[in-house]
């Protein structure tokens, strides 16, 4: 069990945690000399029982409040001390302040130097320190009058806290694992070590992890948890972890080590806001802060979604928006502080860190906000897909809430949910919602049958831009899939259409398009010029080229350059051949790659390829071209 001292500088903290651990928890010369804790101390005391518990020594002086902030994140419970001789000071309420922001709901306070006072006073001093705890999370912590110069109390505070430590639950090791980084150096013979808590998750001995900020990947060589040795780290143990494979130079305090490479820091971050009633005026939109989240401590600035202002000792909607990213996940608490970074104004949860980039205060995503703030995953994502009509990001989901595959799998099952989509790129929507979305499409195919009789069809990209909503490509792109799939539409390769829907060619035209076809598809991947065409038939040019128009309106072929056209199914062919290239080539796909690969001429493969950047299958890139969509999406009959 992890506990965090807090309170006032020079009311006993240090001297304390010594009477009951045996430790002296200043380590570092510097707070010997001025005789105040300026960074984290650590102790531990080992019950009879084998239970270890370990105490955080945090700073009380106003200046190290920082240090304290990434002291008390992640803790167990809470043992707040108040020296007799002074009664509760600034930094005590403060401290107090931001337990309760944090949502420490279990600790005890230490009245401590009560040899220096009369007992008269221990009482005043505790009946003052019962009314300042009743409307915070401690409400119901027991008092204890201590001296830690002549030992009075001291027993009974450590056995009330080996009970709390024997019923304490273990905490549920769900989610990936975050360790906040609090403090990084070098041990002689064992080389880089980082430490801090471990707030979701565990890790074990030889598995990679990943620093947050940069993504770069270490192996964990060792692992001290609790102050012993240990084959793994989890959730709410002190962990000092041995790394392998990284530089001591970018393992900083606030970073995370993160077992996901998708764990990565965001500047904008929407999120449930207190502000204290302490406060002499109200926040203002746009206030600057510093944002301390874990052992982070960065500058910002605070958009409240929906008001202009919360007034001191109200909750509302608000968004961070920081100068530089930081680590967090749904429900990790934070606290704000005052441009000077002298004064707590608030704090409050993390409710998504996957904001819109417009309309971060539109009753949409407000609705989205609300249906997120829960602790339930599975409530989550089914509140959320009622909101997100035009489908949820699975993927962004997951890391937004930290969750696991199969702690994501477990969320989705009650929900029913249709799902869509790779494992990298699923969306998920209520079954109204696709039977709406499916509605749409098929609407949207009809009427552009009844305008245009004489084509096949749209391509994917036309029938999505006549939907007259938003839908985003990769969600359509699944609804095209999933509609070809079970025969509710067809799809040339390039068009999409209705099973039934058979336009023709005039009269004049399928008499010459019937000599055309069978010279196109000899050679599908090669078909002749316009010019060739015209020669081997004895028609003239401009002739043939308004028949293969027309064959291209209908869906019959692909116009892929002036002068040659492609039966569609052999463009969707090719256009897998790109495919199976670009997953080859890390460097970009070269011409005459291509070329080869296709097993066709030079100028040929360049008219292809500049096809593919019209269609949005590529993009040119100096001599290469990048593949920017799936084959599948280009063209729906490829698969994928």
């Amino acid at each position: 069990m992890i506990i965090a001292t807090a309170g006032h500088i020079d009311h006993g903290k240090t001297l304390l945690v010594k009477a009951l651990t045996g430790t002296d928890a200043d380590r570092l010369p510097e707070e010997k000399q001025r005789g105040m804790t300026i960074d984290l101390g650590f102790a531990y005391h080992r019950l009879a029982d084998g239970t270890m518990l370990g105490f955080v020594d945090v700073p009380g002086h106003e200046r190290f409040i920082g240090n304290m902030l990434a002291g008390v994140t992640g803790i167990d419970y809470a043992l707040l001390v108040v020296a007799a001789d002074d009664g509760s000071m600034p930094q005590t309420r403060e401290h107090l302040a931001i337990l309760d922001l944090l949502g420490v709901r279990y600790g005890v306070v230490a009245l401590t130097k009560i040899d220096r006072v009369e007992p008269s006073q221990v009482a005043e001093v505790k009946s003052a320190i019962s009314n300042m705890l009743a409307p915070t999370t401690l409400a119901e912590a027991p008092i204890f009058p201590v001296s830690a110069i002549t030992g009075e109390g001291v027993e009974d505070l450590a056995t009330h806290l080996s009970a709390v430590a024997a019923n304490a639950s273990e905490r549920p090791q769900n989610g990936n694992f975050r360790l906040a980084i609090d403090r990084a150096f070098t041990v002689a013979g064992a080389g880089l070590v980082a430490t801090g808590t471990v707030f979701t998750g565990h890790a074990d001995v030889g598995s990679h992890v990943f620093l947050a900020e940069s993504g770069q990947s270490a192996r964990v060589r060792g692992i001290h948890a609790n102050n012993r040795e240990s084959n793994s780290g989890a959730t709410g143990q002190r962990c000092a972890i041995n790394l392998a494979g990284i530089d001591k130079e970018i393992v900083r305090r606030g970073d995370w080590l993160v077992s996901s490479p998708d764990l990565r820091p965001v500047r904008k971050i929407d999120t449930d806001l207190l502000v204290l009633a302490t406060e002499v005026r109200p926040l203002r939109h746009w206030t600057p802060v510093h944002v301390h989240l874990g052992a982070a401590d960065v500058t910002g600035r605070v958009a409240i979604l929906g008001a202009d202002q919360i007034a001191p000792g109200a909750t509302a909607r608000a968004q961070l928006v920081l100068d530089q990213p930081i680590g967090a996940v749904a429900r990790d608490r934070f606290i704000i502080r005052d441009q000077s970074a002298q004064r707590t104004i608030g704090g409050g949860h993390v409710i998504d860190i996957f904001p819109p980039t417009r309309g971060r205060a539109r009753a949409e995503r407000l609705a989205m906000l609300e249906a997120l703030d829960t602790e339930d995953a599975a409530a989550a994502l089914t509140g959320a897909l009622e909101v997100a009509t035009a489908g949820l990001d699975l993927q962004r989901f997951a890391i937004a809430r930290n969750l696991t595959e199969d702690e994501l799998a477990a969320a989705i099952g009650p929900s029913d949910a249709v799902v869509i989509g790779s494992a990298q790129a699923r969306l998920a929507f209520t079954k109204a919602a696709w039977q709406s979305l499916r509605e749409d499409a098929l609407a949207a195919l009809d009427k552009f049958h009844t305008q245009h009789t004489d084509r096949l069809g749209p391509s994917v990209a036309q029938l999505r831009r006549g939907l007259g909503r938003h839908v985003a490509e990769d969600a359509f792109a699944g609804l095209i899939d999933a509609m070809t799939g079970d025969g509710t539409i067809a799809s040339d390769g390039m068009l999409l259409h209705r099973p039934s829907q058979k336009p023709v060619l005039a009269p004049e035209d399928e008499k010459l398009w019937s000599v055309i076809l069978p010279l196109i598809s000899e050679t599908p991947h090669q078909p002749p010029v316009v010019h060739d065409l015209a020669s081997e038939m004895g028609v003239p040019p401009d002739r043939v080229a308004r028949t293969l128009r027309r064959a291209a309106a209908l869906g019959l072929v692909v116009q892929a350059s002036k002068n040659r056209f492609f039966e569609s199914g052999a463009l969707a062919s090719l256009a897998t051949v790109f495919e199976e290239v670009a997953h080859d080539a890390a460097d970009g796909v070269a011409p005459g790659a291509f070329r080869d690969r296709a097993g066709m001429g030079r100028n040929l493969a360049i008219e292809v390829l500049e096809f593919f950047d019209r269609a949005g299958l590529s993009r040119r890139e100096g001599n290469v071209r990048r593949q920017i969509r799936p084959a599948r999406e280009v063209f729906p009959t490829t698969g994928g």
